[in-house]
């Protein structure tokens, strides 16, 4: 990607502890609250559309675009929630009417492979718009990008990509991401603990929930083995770890715990243990999320 369709935006920097705590602990329910039906209600996909090719792909894209790094997350989400969705849809019959095509798989993937870079691109389209930091991506500048990408496509098309990607998702855009919850959990902290320095803890954050996200399935396969103490965990096991990989609170305060002790090493046990008081998480695990990323980010097998 070589060329810049807005001029390069300036890192945002949020102001911690204005909050109110009244409006914290609120906020603070809340995502616990959306965390806990998130992981009870999750699919046999759950995770799919989060590998490292995808990821990467929507984080240059962003970049690309000067879009607020919130935008990329969102995208990510929006991206995992209408192809589990969508797929579903086509690939279950609907009754004795149904269209013999749908049942047949490699035809059904074909047709979707075919769309999928303008369904990557229609939800970064629709993250932008959700975003207070972000530029809005309006279709002039989007045909414009693609077609920088070899992609030509119509203002027409980009409109109906994206329509199709907002009735997939019933029009609900208003997802959670991991790094709203770090966010608001670095918030909490600050409120608590004034002594740590939670700005230089966020700018440092985003590197490292940046690198969970590309690292994703490295990291959670050493956590796994590393939890169940086992090389080679079972089918089950992996199945049962599914709600594990999809905990954003688990995500949030193992990110904030990786910053801190590259930070503030000396104030490490007094961060994890404030961090498993706000989300009543437990220091182990904690620890262990912390320590196997750290682990990853120097190069090192996390299971030795």
């Amino acid at each position: 990607m070589a060329r810049t369709f807005f001029p390069p935006s300036q890192r945002i920097n949020l102001k911690f502890r204005e909050a109110p705590s009244d409006l914290l602990t609120d906020f603070l329910i809340n995502l616990n609250k959306r965390n806990k039906d998130h992981l009870t209600s999750l699919s046999q996909c759950s995770g799919n559309f989060k590998d490292q090719r995808l990821t990467e792909y929507i984080f240059l894209m962003t970049e690309e675009l000067s879009l607020d790094p919130l935008a990329g997350y969102h995208a990510i989400e929006l991206l995992q929630r209408f192809m589990v969705k969508h797929l579903t849809g086509l690939l279950t019959p609907q009754g004795e009417a149904a269209d013999p095509q749908r049942s047949d798989e490699g035809a059904v993937f074909d047709n979707v492979k075919e769309k999928f870079p303008l369904i990557i691109f229609s939800c970064v389209q629709l993250a932008s718009k959700m975003s207070l930091h972000s530029h809005i991506i309006d279709n002039h500048t989007a045909v414009r990008f693609l077609r920088s990408l070899g992609q030509s496509v119509s203002k027409k098309t980009l409109l109906e990509s994206e329509l199709t990607v907002l009735k997939g998702l019933e029009f609900g855009l208003n997802t959670l991401n991991p790094l709203i919850y770090v966010e608001i959990l670095l918030e909490v902290l600050g409120h608590n603990e004034p002594s740590v320095s939670v700005e230089h803890l966020y700018h440092l954050c985003r590197h490292v929930l940046h690198f969970v996200s590309l690292q994703r399935d490295v990291i959670y396969d050493s956590l796994l083995v590393t939890t169940t103490q086992c090389v080679s965990p079972s089918s089950e096991q992996r199945e049962q770890f599914v709600t594990v990989t999809e905990d954003y609170m688990l995500l949030g305060v193992g990110v904030i715990a990786v910053a801190s002790f590259v930070l503030y090493v000396t104030k490490w046990d007094q961060v994890v243990g404030e961090l498993s008081h706000i989300t009543g998480i437990s220091r182990r695990s904690i620890s262990d999320f912390a320590h196997v990323t750290l682990m990853h980010i120097v190069n090192v097998p996390a299971f030795l």
